[in-house]
């Protein structure tokens, strides 16, 4: 972990901005922000990986349809 840092403020537009320091840049292209009494937490957004998504996921209710392995016939490109 990186020791402390002192950092101005700034307004952008409307918005209050920080400029995050090097030393303390966030992977990726969005974070998550909130306040817990007066600390604000940013923490970057991972992405999932597919086996966490899939493990999200409820198993479907509904049957499949029965699947028919009809032999293959050659065909003539020629």
């Amino acid at each position: 972990m990186h020791g402390e840092r002192h950092v101005s403020l700034f307004r952008n537009g409307r918005n209050q901005a920080i400029r995050i320091p090097r030393e303390f840049e966030l992977e990726g292209t969005e974070a998550i922000i909130y306040k817990e009494g007066d600390k604000l937490i940013i923490e970057p957004i991972r992405k999932k990986s597919l086996t966490a998504v899939l493990a999200t996921l409820s198993p479907v209710a509904e049957d499949f349809p029965e699947f028919i392995d009809l032999p293959i016939e050659p065909e003539d490109i020629f």
